[in-house]
């Protein structure tokens, strides 16, 4: 995956497969700390420990689809080759905590990647989930709340033409 976007898009699709219907996107960025933090929070079925030691194996995957599960163990490759790390907190039947950090300033610390589109993408795919995204960037804290856009709507669905456009609208007012 060339960018971290990809990445937060493919756990969020781990997420919406273990039936979480509450998703949290954090994303922090500390210039002053050298630090850029990635998490993904959700409410899903969860994982017990001896499943969380294993989805670092890139031959180990839940999925029957595909026999490798390289989303997580890429992720691990990318935080250790910025300085950084990766933390998996799991409980089974309470939800999953991703968080992967990473030196901000190091050379080969990928970029973050269009946010914005995988936001939009995340919504289309899933528009039932209730998706929570959070970017403090500095002093600058922007947050997106698929929950607030559905009120606002007023029963037209979130994955409407209508709902798009907000959402888009929304998600540029963020860049500033």
């Amino acid at each position: 995956m060339e960018d971290l976007s990809l990445h937060i898009l493919d756990i969020v699709e781990n997420s919406v497969a273990a039936e979480a219907d509450k998703i949290e996107i954090r994303i922090i960025e500390d210039k002053k700390k050298d630090l850029l933090s990635v998490e993904v929070l959700d409410n899903g079925a969860g994982m017990d420990n001896e499943t969380v030691k294993k989805v670092l194996d890139p031959f180990y995957t839940s999925k029957t689809v595909r026999r490798f599960g390289l989303g997580l163990p890429l992720l691990s490759e990318a935080a250790k080759a910025a300085n950084g790390q990766l933390s998996i907190k799991s409980k089974k039947g309470e939800g999953t905590k991703v968080k992967a950090d990473f030196q901000h300033s190091h050379i080969d610390r990928k970029p973050l990647g269009d946010i914005g589109q995988t936001i939009v993408t995340l919504v289309l795919g899933s528009p039932e989930i209730d998706l929570i995204y959070v970017h403090i960037k500095n002093d600058h804290k922007y947050s997106f709340d698929t929950r607030k856009l559905k009120t606002q709507l007023m029963g037209v669905p979130i994955n409407s033409p209508a709902g798009i456009r907000m959402i888009k609208e929304d998600l540029k007012k963020g860049r500033k």
